[in-house]
């Protein structure tokens, strides 16, 4: 029977087709044609060129072709990413021999491995777990490769891993130098060179093309990172929006890796001639570019962060005093002097504010410039203007940076602007802008009366202030009596109003009272709910930990979850709530040891879940079952509260456990009897020394009758 006739390489095409759906850039690595990037315009003197330059930058020949894995060498290496990612070795030795095993195999192949596609992530892993020697080792593998391997997609992500698992390693040969002395090795071609020289060499084979990698796809990444390096700054920012790695970088690890990651947090010392590179890094990348050229990269979505950056080190690495050269960044993006009304940097300026791209570069130029030039820029362009930003989705992170520039009496008159919009901001849930004003407010010393009044407006409900509303919550439970609001934790909108309020409450006085007063009146129904809730519950944390929160607050609110204690020590989020009732039954002994015993009655499905363990070992519940004494003494401590008392082993303790439901203890009944004990022989003392000086008394007067007679 005659076979279906089948065009060849139909799956390749399929293959195809289903990238240029997903990814329309992914057809072409270097070359874009997205219809929405921005036409760098062509320079005057360069004809677009493939060989010699486009738009007036070099660049480099076509990428090298190093060749494909066989069979069983992909299968080999695939096996062994496995076990680095599952990282299940007896001991630090057994790995070491391990990792020291695949790169003997690799040996010659390190190119084939970082270009591929399956194997790519086993060389980031080998790089996370080796040693500085064999960290060494690949750099003079990858040395006079790197210009290709910076512009792949898969080996660009081992240049960057490289770099930055590098970098410490120049610190360290900076503070020792001896540690450059390599002992000998069994291969005699081997040479003995610092990583610091590696890092100039690498330098040296980009030079001349790093206009071109400013805007490649793959290759700005990893010149990212490089600036880094170079300058010395920690390569990563805890809570901050980076403009190093893409947030839809895979993250390629090792399961439990004993490698401590604060040192990527860490301010390094770099050598100098790693700021001398640097600063030719700069001039070399804008060298040639026309002011033209520059603002295109400014809303470019690949330049604009390249052009960040350096904008960025040269403001903070060489001083502010660059500002005013000539052949400086800023200086080539706004060279009018002075900047106003008609000039071309005027109208950059204003199509930078309401720009997607574009508002980021104007954000670095606001966060890093001058004092005497923000100033200037700020009076010219938007002193009158801080409320239509604020309302503008866009410019509204502009009006954030310029409001954590301004001083007090700029910041009184730009919070006066914007306050008038308050409801319509709210309306929009746009309140991340109202986060900053409040937090730079209470910095600054403003008087916050009118923002209080407004936000009372805009949540205002039948009961008043309604925080409920600000934090988004639902208020119908689900069937099973759990709160729906899990479903709708992650919605920007929520977290954006749990944020609001965190920033309210750090203010002292009535603007802090708003959220302190509506916690209080929730009830036990949403206070339970708030406490389930993902993004809601760390408004209450706040609150309870809050230095502004009064004892009177945060004993009605801890209050609302008695009988839910054991309820909420097994939710994922009500949990850190019970760990905050902690700080927040400072001075509140009654109530702590309430909260305790509670606990104390959950004991079996606390110990079954793994974040009930958690709040009882935060609540060092094991030493309250045994030794209660010393708890009460631990948690004085702990607590960093002087005025701790514990319940007065007394009447009223059997009393107060009598209302609570508890029968005391045998310890404590003898306690408390042994207590009534000593008070009764003291009040018997106290009864026959003042009898006995009584009479003593009366004798006294007596004999001073018979005297007088």
């Amino acid at each position: 029977m005659p076979k279906e006739h089948k065009k060849r390489g139909r799956r390749d095409e399929l293959k195809k087709r289903k990238r240029d759906h997903d990814d329309p850039d992914e057809a072409s690595k270097r070359h874009k044609h997205a219809d929405d990037e921005p036409t760098l315009p062509p320079a005057a003197d360069h004809p677009p060129c493939q060989d010699d330059a486009v738009n007036g930058v070099t660049r480099p020949e076509a990428l090298p072709y190093y060749g494909m894995l066989d069979d069983d060498e992909q299968e080999y290496f695939k096996r062994a990413d496995e076990l680095l990612e599952l990282n299940q070795f007896a001991d630090a030795d057994e790995r070491s021999l391990f990792l020291e095993n695949v790169y003997r195999e690799a040996a010659g192949k390190e190119l084939k491995i970082a270009n591929s596609q399956s194997c790519s992530r086993l060389m980031e892993r080998l790089i996370l777990l080796s040693t500085p020697a064999q960290l060494k080792g690949l750099f003079q593998k990858f040395s006079g490769h790197f210009l290709a391997l910076v512009q792949h997609r898969f080996a660009s992500h081992c240049c960057e891993a490289l770099f930055i698992h590098a970098a410490p390693i120049v610190t360290q040969e900076l503070s020792k130098p001896e540690l450059t002395h390599a002992p000998p090795s069994s291969d005699p071609d081997a040479v003995v060179v610092s990583m610091e020289n590696l890092f100039i060499y690498t330098l040296g084979e980009l030079e001349g093309y790093l206009g071109f990698l400013m805007t490649d796809r793959f290759a700005s990444h990893v010149l990212r990172v490089l600036l880094v390096v170079l300058a010395g700054v920690p390569l990563e920012k805890p809570n901050h929006k980076s403009v190093v790695q893409s947030k839809r970088k895979e993250k390629v690890g090792v399961s439990g890796s004993e490698k401590n990651k604060e040192w990527l947090l860490e301010k390094r010392t770099v050598p100098q001639s790693f700021l001398d590179a640097l600063e030719k890094v700069i001039n070399d990348s804008v060298s040639g570019l026309d002011s033209t050229y520059l603002r295109a990269l400014a809303v470019h979505p690949t330049g604009n962060p390249t052009l960040q950056m350096l904008l960025q080190l040269e403001l903070t690495q060489f001083g502010k005093s660059r500002a005013k050269d000539e052949t400086s960044i800023i200086h080539r993006l706004l060279p009018d002097d002075p900047i106003a009304e008609g000039t071309e940097s005027a109208s950059f300026i204003n199509g930078l504010v309401y720009d997607p791209i574009g508002s980021r570069l104007l954000e670095t130029i606001i966060e890093n410039s001058p004092g005497k030039f923000f100033k200037a820029i700020y009076r010219e362009f938007f002193k009158e203007r801080m409320g239509s930003l604020a309302r503008n989705e866009i410019a509204s992170y502009v009006a954030g940076k310029i409001l954590e520039r301004l001083g007090k009496e700029d910041l009184d008159e730009a919070m006066r602007q914007m306050v008038e919009h308050i409801p319509n901001l709210v309306e929009r849930n746009r309140t991340a802008i109202l986060k900053t004003l409040i937090e730079r407010c209470a910095i600054r010393g403003v008087d916050t009366t009118r923002i209080k009044a407004q936000l009372e407006a805009a949540y205002g409900g039948s009961n008043g202030f309604e925080v409920t509303r600000m934090l988004r919550l639902i208020e119908a439970p689900s069937d099973d009596g759990k709160s729906d609001s899990k479903h709708t934790h992650s919605h920007p909108e929520k977290v954006h109003g749990s944020l609001l309020a965190q920033a309210m409450m750090s203010v002292p006085g009535p603007l802090g009272n708003l959220i302190f007063d509506s916690l209080a009146r929730l009830g036990t129904h949403l206070s339970v709910q708030v406490a389930r809730d993902p993004t809601a519950s760390r408004t209450l944390q706040a609150a309870l930990t809050s230095p502004n929160a009064s004892v009177i607050f945060r004993r009605k609110m801890i209050q609302q979850f008695y009988g839910h204690v054991g309820e909420l020590a097994l939710d994922p989020a009500g949990s850190h709530v019970i760990d905050a009732i902690w700080q927040g039954t400072a001075g509140l002994a009654f109530i702590r040891e309430r909260v305790a015993e509670e606990l104390a009655e959950n004991e079996a499905s606390l110990r079954e879940s793994y974040v009930g363990r958690a709040v009882w070992r935060n609540w060092q519940m094991d030493l309250y079952k045994r030794r209660r004494a010393d708890w009460v003494k631990q948690s004085k401590w702990t607590a960093g509260n002087d005025g701790f008392q514990s319940f007065p082993e007394s009447n009223g303790d059997i009393l107060t456990n009598f209302k609570s439901g508890r029968q005391p203890t045998a310890i404590e009944l003898a306690r408390q009897k042994h207590a009534a004990a000593k008070a009764t022989q003291a009040k018997k003392d106290t009864k026959k020394e003042k009898h006995a000086a009584k009479e003593s008394t009366d004798k006294g007067k007596g004999k001073a009758t018979v005297i007088t007679q």
